[in-house]
């Protein structure tokens, strides 16, 4: 039988994730989008919640939630900051990745202090000529002895030049996905740099920066599974970031809602309130259904992983276009029953809609969602 009603801990913890984001993300989050502040304290008190480590494992740190959990607080933290939610979710899937794929020796080395968010971490995949096609990337690690020695560059890297663990993707054998690894780069290292700060339309509560190797030494106990295993930690590790930003897109959305709702409550033009005329109910009714269908496409593939379902991988895909797309939307539809007033900084809303943007690029772009989907449904139909 489907249950759509939550349990009472996730109510719990989903009221607890919206009263911190009123509280500590909403109140700063001009002013951190404005002087591009990384505000880390907010980062820590959001990780003494549990928020640094939402579906890691509980004996290093993390809180051990599942996937529905983790897209339950998203939405809630989003709903006060984009930028700042979208970088918990990035710091959460490559500690995911340790989590999953490390030895034990290596997550006790890592992971407490990142659940703690004392250190901070960044996933590195893309690179200057490999975008969309991931799979031909050219950072390559050559072997030499104990350590690896990398050379090449990863772009466009959240937490590129501040945090203190890298998790990427470098190329150890022959052309494709058979020949990527997965290593952890720790700050410091001699022959690890960045590139400068870029200068972004949305997401300045994050540092981003391409990451550079230049004969790089790293160990090889810092390799995260075997060698070859590296594309499919990535992928497996997307698959999740992907319900993660769908509902960072969700909360943006649903702020926005919120604040257009209010404002054609209390305007009026022509002598009414804007919440008369019925072109104007039309259009926020269709932004609340949007922004609820699109909430059951990421719980539903929350569940998904949760379960192991073999659809997972297109479900996420399915969840995250539609859901960054409507996300999208709807902060541009509010922005537009605001008038000049949306356009302002001093309301919220186009900064949602700056922050919102960039989830339909990120963690594969939404036309790479729809080629997952298409080649899904035209190898066999998929399970529909």
């Amino acid at each position: 039988m489907v249950d759509f009603a939550l349990a009472e801990e996730q109510i719990a913890f989903r009221d607890m994730a919206r009263a911190f984001a009123v509280e500590a993300f909403a109140p700063q989050a001009a002013r951190w989008d404005e002087e591009k502040i990384f505000p880390e304290d907010a980062l820590r008190k959001a990780a003494a919640l549990g928020f640094a480590g939402i579906y890691v494992r509980g004996d290093v740190g993390g809180s051990d939630l599942s996937r529905l959990d983790a897209a339950l607080i998203f939405e809630e933290l989003a709903a006060g900051c984009p930028s700042t939610a979208a970088y918990i979710s990035i710091h959460n899937m490559a500690s995911w990745m340790i989590d999953r794929w490390g030895a034990d020796e290596q997550r006790t080395r890592w992971l407490p202090k990142l659940m703690a968010m004392e250190h901070f971490a960044s996933y590195c995949l893309t690179e200057p000529g490999a975008g969309s096609d991931a799979a031909s990337l050219r950072a390559k690690a050559e072997r030499a002895g104990d350590h690896y020695v990398l050379n090449g560059e990863k772009t466009f890297i959240s937490g590129g030049g501040r945090s203190d663990i890298y998790v990427c993707m470098v190329r150890t054998g022959g052309e494709g996905a058979d020949g990527i690894t997965c290593l952890v780069v720790e700050a410091g290292t001699l022959g690890l740099s960045f590139g400068a700060q870029e200068k972004k339309m949305g997401w300045n509560s994050q540092p981003t920066a391409a990451v550079i190797f230049e004969d790089c030494r790293v160990p090889v106990g810092n390799r995260i599974g075997e060698e070859g295993q590296g594309f499919r930690i990535a992928m497996a590790g997307l698959d999740g970031g992907r319900i993660n930003i769908a509902a960072c897109s969700i909360g943006a959305g649903r702020a926005c809602l919120d604040l257009a709702r209010a404002h054609m409550i209390d305007r009026k033009q022509f002598g009414r309130p804007l919440a008369d005329f019925q072109a104007l109910q039309f259009r926020l009714a269709d932004m609340a259904t949007e922004l609820d269908a699109a909430r059951l496409l990421v719980h539903r593939a929350a569940w998904a992983l949760d379960t192991g379902d073999p659809e997972a991988t297109m479900q996420c895909a399915m969840a995250k276009r539609f859901a960054t797309d409507a996300g999208f939307d709807a902060c541009n539809q509010a922005l537009q029953l605001h008038g000049g007033y949306g356009y302002l900084r001093d309301l919220p809303i186009e900064r949602h809609m700056r922050d919102a943007r960039v989830h339909q690029i990120l963690e594969g772009t939404n036309e790479i969602m729809r080629l997952i989907v298409a080649r899904r449904l035209l190898r066999d139909g998929g399970n529909r």
